[in-house]
C-alpha cells in the first residue's frame, strides 16, 4: 500500500505520520529509505543534481513513473544521463518542487516510486 505524505516544510518530510530530517525514497512496496545521494555526489560534488548511478538505483523494475520533489525551492534536478534512463525504460518522470510533488504523489494512482530532497 502506497503511503501517504502529510506534510514537508524546510529539512523536514512527513509520511504516515513519521517525520524524517532526511531526504528520502518511497519503494514502490510503500518502504521508505534514507536516500542515497552519495551516488550523486560523487559525480557532481553536489547532491542537487541526480546522477545516472542514483537513478539506476532509485528506478524499480514495473514503475510506471517517478515522483521527484525538487526541495522546497526547487533547487534539485536531474542530469541528461538520469533523463535518458528514465526514457529508455519507458518510466514517466515528474518533477516538482517538493510540496507540490507530495501533493502529486497523494494523487497519483499506479506504481511509482518517489524521491523527495527537502531542503532547497
Amino acid at each position: 500500500m502506497k503511503p501517504r505524505i502529510n506534510n514537508t516544510s524546510f529539512g523536514s518530510i512527513t509520511v504516515d505520520s513519521i517525520s524524517y530530517d532526511h531526504d528520502i525514497l518511497i519503494r514502490m512496496n510503500g518502504s521508505v529509505e534514507k536516500r542515497k545521494k552519495k551516488l550523486s555526489k560523487a559525480v557532481y560534488g553536489t547532491s542537487h543534481t541526480v546522477s545516472l548511478d542514483e537513478i539506476r538505483y532509485v528506478h524499480e523494475q514495473g514503475a510506471e513513473g517517478i515522483i521527484v520533489g525538487s526541495g522546497q525551492y526547487g533547487v534539485l534536478e536531474l542530469s541528461g544521463e538520469a533523463k535518458s534512463y528514465l526514457q529508455e525504460h519507458q518510466c514517466e518522470l515528474t518533477i516538482l518542487p517538493t510540496p507540490k510533488a507530495i501533493d502529486e504523489w497523494n494523487r497519483k494512482a499506479g506504481k511509482h516510486v518517489g524521491l523527495f530532497h527537502i531542503t532547497c
